[in-house]
């Protein structure tokens, strides 16, 4: 277990201007984040978590689990935690500063001057990602699920190293009982259906966030974002890019800003991986062992691709066939609407 070290109330409002709202790095569901120097000769950087609602049991709770997690999981692509600080109105958790933010705002929101992130370097995230993950999964005892994997809680150091970040909805697994939550928790466009159908989070829930996250390396889009066709609502990244695969324009798929700076055939693997790892049925999704294996050795193995394009493929034709019944159906309760008009008119 790592030495975690408490600070003062005081040390924290220096480091950080009094909480000034010009030093917040980001605001979460948990609580906001602050950039602060610690006062010192070395004059360090940290990243200032302060939680929302520590009156509530939640916002307790939250705060008690990144500790006890984070003690827990000591890996290289997993956020340490430096320190704590507890008041009787405020809970705060110390962390490394990461210069280069999460991958959502490298993605999203990057300044006039600022490099794009390269296919390379989005190729060394999503590695990293998953070995943390895989670390989590596989390596911890008991094992740790995330509950919230997405591009805006992965960090990235100084040499755009992955590291995982954000174990406010974190869980340990007992493996002597089911766990099912009282609340479906996450991020839309995140979430696994079989979670949604059954508030019980696994490891293959995670596997799917994951997914989607590689989805979003790929394109720089949201996992959900606006069709801006008049009244179509809005679209999920992960039909979009299915559609596009279909289609075969699979290079309309990749972030723009990369230009042609990408190697096709990596695209290929990087996109059956997250559909793999976004399969509908659970059992299917790989674990991320051989998720961290197929993007070190760039090979998905045929195997599994081919009994995914089936399953999508069945998957379709009961849709469509679903659609058509719908339609057949209306029409038949549309053809006798009519006839009944016509039967009780005027004689």
């Amino acid at each position: 277990m790592l030495q975690i070290k408490r600070f003062s109330w005081r040390e924290l409002q220096t480091a950080t201007n009094n909480f000034s709202e010009q030093n917040v790095l980001g605001k979460g569901g948990f609580g906001k984040v602050y950039k602060g120097v610690l006062p010192g000769p070395d004059s360090k950087k940290v990243a200032i978590k302060r939680l929302f609602e520590v009156g509530s049991p939640e916002g307790e709770m939250a705060f008690l689990r990144e500790v006890e997690l984070i003690s827990i999981a000591v890996h290289k692509n997993i956020l340490r935690l430096i320190g704590f600080c507890t008041t009787p109105t405020e809970r705060l958790l110390i962390y490394p500063f990461m210069e280069n933010l999460s991958v959502t705002s490298r993605l999203r929101d990057i300044g006039l001057n600022e490099p794009i992130l390269d296919w390379t370097t989005r190729m060394m995230i999503a590695l990293g990602a998953a070995r943390g993950l895989e670390y989590l999964h596989e390596h911890c005892n008991p094992k740790i699920i995330h509950r919230d994997v997405k591009a805006a809680n992965v960090l990235l150091d100084g040499n755009f190293e992955a590291v995982i970040g954000d174990f406010g909805l974190a869980k340990m697994m007992d493996m002597g009982r089911n766990t099912v939550t009282t609340g479906v928790r996450g991020t839309m466009g995140h979430i696994a259906p079989e979670y949604f159908k059954t508030g019980r989070p696994s490891v293959k829930t995670d596997i799917f966030g994951y997914g989607v996250m590689l989805l979003e390396i790929v394109t720089g889009e949201r996992a959900i974002f606006p069709d801006f066709l008049e009244g179509a609502g809005e679209v999920m990244l992960i039909d979009q890019v299915k559609l596009l695969m279909q289609e075969g324009r699979l290079e309309e798929i990749v972030d723009r800003n990369i230009g042609c700076g990408y190697d096709f055939q990596e695209l290929v693997k990087i996109i059956q991986v997250a559909l793999l790892c976004t399969n509908i049925d659970p059992c299917q999704r790989p674990a991320m062992s051989e998720v961290v294996h197929m993007l070190e050795e760039k090979i998905v193995p045929e195997d599994q691709w081919e009994e995914w394009q089936q399953a999508e493929l069945t998957r379709r034709q009961q849709y469509e066939n679903k659609q058509h019944h719908k339609l057949f159906t209306f029409s038949e309760e549309s053809l006798n609407i009519y006839e009944a008009v016509e039967l009780s008119g005027g004689r």
